[in-house]
């Protein structure tokens, strides 16, 4: 009989989660180092420098990877031989309480974005609890977990299908995967659950997710089972769409795919596909006994040296000074710097505003979107001399239905954000000379480091949903969206698809 001390548990739970909150694993690394190499869409080769830059920088600096710190999800295997030396709190309770601690740490806080009451007042809890935990028991006398922090934006684009038995999982994947945009922040990772019933479907997905990249050594060993041959062709079939780093259009879309099945009723086939964005964030320890786990550090020589240049095409723009007849000269694809004033604006800053709106209120003193540019993010707090904390763009098609009221009645001339626009809001922006900038998911560090000043211009109350105002320094975006309606995300996937097949073909 081992015993296992509560305090143990709840230490390694808060350890592990700020852990990871600055730590890519080094497999995952490594496998975005090969896409860097291999890639020849320029476009998304930036983007995934920008993903390493960021993540170097996040392990120096003890700082979150991305602003979106995550759910928490928490696999626990606990052995049948196992005693706890308290039993004041549940397995749940012990999770929650090393969640909470970790995310009010006050030397590296983490963002707070779970909201209770999801279908009524969706107000947030403050701590990031209650986490997400699945219990199993099993044979021995040890604890194992598995514990991720999961962004909203990957966890969103989550698909369920209950096929016939006889369906193709490859045709569902591959049909489904293109309609998913790229909110997901490729490149990253799929975890794909096969059987069970629907709930346990998404559990295997899940835990999928949780499995280290090896990709590379299935396809030099050579693919045995059923799910291993499924793995190599997904892996190969999903790459060659084309979608690439950021949907921008490359060569890597995924660096793996992770397939967990179980026996399941004869005329079911329940799949549940859940991506993994390019902050892929989890660890696994085990407790035996002898105290906490210890989660040693990676070495920073582990990370590869790679180096970002801007091209000879970039746009310098004073946003105070920016007008629309400047708008109307740039071009999608093109690269933009962006100086001076932008305010921040999210889900429930747009609603609100909406809603003010729609009752004839006056906005707050400070809330003028006239001519201005907003960016769609949700920063976390600040720590030291930092002027905010990591500050990367939030999905944008989340805001699509607010387009329309954002660019006609209130007169907004630009929208930062990343992943692609709904076909409406192409048009809205086409018809209003608008413009859709984009920034890259999962670089929210090196993003920050543009951001000179920060206020709270209204909204406290949302926490990080509040409107900032951001006084930036040559903030790096991409023209998503110009404003004749042209559209990187439609462009760069479609061509690179076409490229992939020819290069087959050569």
């Amino acid at each position: 009989m081992t015993v296992i001390r509560q305090q143990d548990f709840i230490d390694s739970i808060e350890d592990a989660l700020q852990y990871i909150s600055f730590y890519h694993p080094l497999d995952f690394v490594q496998a975005l180092e090969k896409a860097y190499h291999k890639e020849q869409n320029q476009a998304a080769k930036d983007a995934i420098a920008q993903i390493l830059i960021n993540s170097r920088m996040s392990a120096e600096g003890n700082r979150p990877i991305c602003q979106d710190t995550g759910i928490v999800t928490c696999f626990v295997k606990i052995g049948m031989d196992v005693k706890w030396d308290k039993t004041d709190m549940t397995v749940q309770q012990m999770v929650d309480e090393g969640t909470r601690r970790a995310y009010l740490n006050p030397h590296n806080p983490l963002r707070a974005s779970i909201v209770a009451d999801p279908a009524g007042a969706r107000k947030n809890t403050q701590d990031n609890t209650p986490s997400v935990v699945h219990i199993d028991m099993i044979a021995g006398h040890h604890v194992e977990v598995a514990i991720a922090a999961k962004g909203g934006g990957s966890e969103n684009k989550t698909k369920m299908v209950m096929l016939n038995p006889s369906d193709s999982v490859v045709e569902w994947v591959l049909e489904t995967l293109p309609k998913m945009g790229a909110g997901w922040c490729p490149p990253g990772m799929l975890g794909i659950g096969i059987g069970g019933t629907a709930e346990k479907a998404a559990v295997l997905a899940k835990e999928a997710l949780m499995e280290p990249v090896d990709i590379q050594d299935l396809l030099e060993k050579g693919a045995e089972t059923a799910d291993e041959k499924l793995r190599v062709e997904l892996y190969d079939k999903v790459n060659k769409l084309g979608i690439g780093a950021q949907g921008l259009g490359g060569l890597t879309t995924v660096v793996d795919v992770k397939i967990k099945s179980v026996a399941t009723h004869a005329a079911s086939k329940p799949v549940v596909m859940i991506p993994n964005c390019a902050a892929t964030r989890h660890v696994h320890f085990h407790l035996d006994g002898s105290g906490p786990a210890v989660l040693t550090p990676p070495k920073l020589e582990d990370w590869p040296e790679v180096t970002w240049e801007l091209g000879n095409n970039v746009r310098r723009v004073n946003l105070d000074t920016v007008t629309p007849a400047d708008v109307l000269e740039w071009k999608a694809g093109e690269t933009v710097l962006l100086s001076g004033k932008m305010l921040t604006g999210r889900d429930a800053a747009h609603k609100r505003i909406a809603d003010m709106m729609a009752k004839g209120e006056a906005l707050p003193e400070g809330v003028d979107f006239k001519n201005r540019f907003i960016y769609y993010v949700g920063p976390v707090d600040a720590v030291g001399s930092e002027v905010v904390g990591p500050a990367g763009p939030t999905t944008a098609t989340r805001m699509d239905k607010f387009t329309d009221l954002m660019l006609g009645q209130m007169g907004l001339l630009g929208m930062i954000g990343k992943s692609e626009r709904g076909d409406k809001t192409v048009e809205s922006i086409k018809e209003h000379k608008a413009v859709y900038l984009m920034a890259v998911g999962g670089a929210a560090y090196l993003v920050s480091k543009a951001i000179k000043k920060s206020r709270v211009v209204a909204f406290a109350d949302l926490g990080m949903e509040a409107i900032y105002e951001f006084d930036v320094e040559d903030m790096p975006v991409t023209v998503a969206v110009d404003s004749q309606g042209n559209n990187v995300h439609k462009q760069g996937p479609a061509i690179w698809k076409v490229k992939i097949a020819e290069l087959a073909n050569n």
